[in-house]
């Protein structure tokens, strides 16, 4: 049953709508004052709608209105005015008041007006219950900064729309995770969500790739293929690495995009497509539309909406935050009892370059973890990749002893020969190193250097390492 707040200083007047008002299923509350009424609802009292007489004695009803919207912004004010007092009632409504009705009201218009102010009060409260859930929830995934909050804004902005959006930003900054998101807040997300690399595709394979082809349609189509534009029919097709789009796709592109569909290779026939377009760049795209490398038209078409991904090392206090999500998700995963990460070891990390931005981060903590048994992991803890990796100079080097240690003036060394020396000692070398980090688990060295523990202790027993 809804509450109704009934403001009115005329006792008879008062008690006939509240006679009204029990009658048709409403749970009147009454006062006489527009005092006692902000009294109620500062002490937390919940209503559906406030009735209120707009002839107080007490206070100005504007003042009094003003006064409830800062309490509960939503909260749908109807005043009640007589006959003579219309052009009042109407000013107090263009100042923010629901409605008026005239006094003495009659059933049907009162109980109408309620029932419609207490549906879009109800509405307006889902909606902002809505959007404070997946703000929060979305700032859970991606970080506590301005910085990012601003994009989450942005998601939230373009997410129910059609809208084609660019995603501009470093490598690991997330992108394909920021457009995979805005897909499944979309009312596209019970469709497919198709990825593509563009930069990976072969330039002759191009045009199947995306449209697909019709068997017979070249040398080697022995089947019918459906493209990724095709597949996407009715979802999301995500575009990476934009910038390596050749001029000539582009204008294939642009002809999707513009008829809305596409012409497979050696079909008589267009297939229309309804997909939506997100694409990403890792570098500033409007110096690469500048710089002629890219078509002005299909740019306008493309961004009509960019979101920037700012690097990880430009909002330092998501680091912590993202740590500790990453941390606890792979503790939870590798079914690993640790402890916690120390305020050191946040501050440590706070301090880093990240120049592969989250995707760092993620496989630091996540090797961290794996290979750590400490309840309280400290600065020393962290293991960077760089830590672990081979050099070019450590194959170069690796080389040149090979070459040196079998070097005869009289036999020429098999190229094969050599390289699989040269291997075998970056192998022997790189196996040491991880037995050392994992203090001789082989197990976690296996995992490490992603092998299996057979692998490795076949290995180990080859190059004779003890």
């Amino acid at each position: 049953m809804d509450k109704i707040l009934l403001i009115e200083e005329d006792f008879s007047v008062r008690k006939n709508i509240s006679e009204t008002l029990i009658k048709n299923g409403y749970n009147p509350h009454e006062c006489y004052t527009s005092k006692q009424a902000i009294e109620i609802l500062n002490n937390g009292e919940k209503f559906s709608a406030i009735l209120i007489d707009t002839n107080m004695q007490d206070t100005n009803v504007i003042q009094t209105m003003q006064e409830i919207k800062k309490i509960n912004r939503n909260m749908p004010i109807i005043v009640l005015a007589k006959m003579e007092e219309i052009n009042i009632a109407r000013d107090i409504v263009q100042k923010g008041a629901y409605d008026f009705i005239i006094t003495p009201p009659k059933t049907d218009r009162l109980t109408f007006t309620l029932k419609r102010a207490i549906e879009k009060y109800n509405l307006d409260r889902k909606f902002q219950q809505l959007n404070t859930s997946v703000e929060s929830s979305l700032e859970g995934v991606f970080g506590v900064s301005d910085a990012i909050r601003k994009v989450v804004d942005q998601m939230n902005q373009i997410s129910w729309n059609d809208i084609s959006v660019v995603i501009q930003g470093e490598t690991g900054t997330g992108k394909s995770f920021i457009a995979q998101t805005i897909h499944n807040m979309s009312h596209r997300a019970k469709g497919p969500f198709v990825k593509v690399d563009i930069g990976s595709i072969p330039e002759n394979l191009i045009e199947s790739e995306l449209f697909g082809h019709e068997k017979g349609a070249f040398t080697g189509a022995d089947r019918k293929k459906i493209g990724y534009f095709e597949s996407a029919n009715k979802g999301t097709i995500f575009i990476d690495e934009l910038q390596n789009m050749s001029l000539y796709v582009q204008s294939k592109i642009l002809n999707v995009v513009e008829e809305k569909k596409i012409y497979p290779l050696g079909g008589t026939k267009a297939v229309s497509v309804d997909v939506r377009l997100i694409t990403a760049t890792n570098i500033d795209f409007k110096t690469h539309v500048n710089s002629g490398k890219f078509r002005d038209d299909l740019f306008y078409r493309l961004c009509e909406f960019i979101i920037v991904l700012p690097p990880l090392r430009d909002r330092k206090e998501d680091i912590p935050f993202l740590a500790q999500k990453f941390f606890t998700e792979y503790k939870e995963e590798l079914k690993k009892p640790l402890g916690e990460l120390h305020s050191d070891t946040l501050t440590y990390l706070k301090n880093h370059s990240w120049k592969g931005n989250v995707r760092e981060l993620k496989n630091v903590i996540r090797r961290t973890t794996l290979l750590s048994n400490k309840d309280i992991i400290m600065p020393d803890d962290i293991i960077f990749l760089d830590n672990n990796m081979i050099s070019s100079n450590d194959l170069q080097n690796s080389y040149n002893s090979t070459i040196s240690d079998n070097l005869d003036t009289k036999k020429v060394i098999p190229l094969k020969e050599l390289t699989n020396k040269a291997i075998q000692q970056l192998e022997k070398k790189a196996i040491i190193h991880a037995l050392k980090i994992t203090n001789g688990n082989r197990t976690k060295a296996a995992n490490l250097l992603q092998i299996s523990s057979r692998s490795l202790f076949a290995k180990i027993k080859d190059y004779g390492i003890s």
